[in-house]
């Protein structure tokens, strides 16, 4: 499998691989990602050069969000002093479910994370979706604090404030990594 930046041309694949990870999240009976994305949003991380794509062959297994930007309202001055990379929107196809793949790229991102000269690989997830907080303990992630006062980015309530950081380490990933990989 290949790690790639998502281009533009991406965009109305990888909203439909948002909409595939919705319905499952519903019918897991969480309310995680129930309103559509704005296609404006993703596009602009996309042109910041801040998503990626694991491709098995031609087909989308997984996606990921990385940037330097924190969620306002979430994380501490202090905190925000430290250098650190933010994960979002990690999501793995239902095809390839059970395989690592979600562990295999947080690898990944903490190896960038790290080679980019960042201390801290950093999350917020869904407040109520403790299957998820679990899978992120259980990948080396610690509970921060959870932040449920405020409104999210999008004007709506907050509803991912479930905050969690490791330390960045290089990794083996195993990834064919077409990315240009940052160096500190």
């Amino acid at each position: 499998m290949r790690i790639r930046s998502a281009q533009p041309y991406d965009l109305a694949k990888l909203l439909a691989f948002r909409e595939e990870a919705a319905a499952w999240l519903s019918d897991l009976g969480t309310d995680q990602w129930q309103r559509p994305y704005p296609a404006d949003k993703l596009l602009a991380t996309i042109e910041a050069g801040s998503v990626f794509m694991v491709l098995d062959g031609d087909i989308t297994a997984a996606t990921i969000t990385l940037t330097t930007e924190a969620e306002e309202g979430l994380w501490t001055e202090e905190e925000l002093r430290e250098p650190s990379l933010f994960i979002n929107k990690l999501t793995v196809a239902r095809t390839h479910a059970g395989q690592n793949l979600g562990g295999r790229l947080l690898d990944w991102a903490g190896d960038r994370a790290y080679r980019a000269g960042a201390k801290w690989l950093r999350l917020d997830a869904w407040t109520t979706n403790t299957a998820l907080q679990s899978y992120y303990v259980h990948q080396g992630f610690e509970h921060i604090r959870t932040v449920r006062k405020g409104v999210a980015v999008n004007g709506g309530p907050r509803v991912s404030g479930w905050l969690a950081q490791r330390a960045t380490r290089p990794t083996e990933h195993r990834f064919t990594d077409d990315t240009q990989r940052p160096e500190s």
